[in-house]
């Protein structure tokens, strides 16, 4: 069997921690950026874990990490 392949979009998306939690960047953060706080476009730069169901999804995608 030739190897899988991963999906590109997602690689560059998405990382899997070494206890194999996925690691994604938050949303909201592209544009209208006047009406939201300073707490919260603080808040938005950090990473958060993806949630299990989405975390499912994107492992599918990853076959190898």
């Amino acid at each position: 069997m030739p190897k899988m392949k991963s999906h590109r979009g997602a690689a560059k998306r998405f990382k899997v921690t070494g206890s194999g939690k996925v690691i994604k960047n938050s949303a909201y953060r592209r544009h209208i950026l006047e009406k939201k706080s300073p707490k919260r476009k603080r808040q938005l730069r950090q990473a958060v874990v993806a949630s299990d169901a989405d975390a499912k999804r994107i492992k599918k995608l990853l076959p190898y990490s």
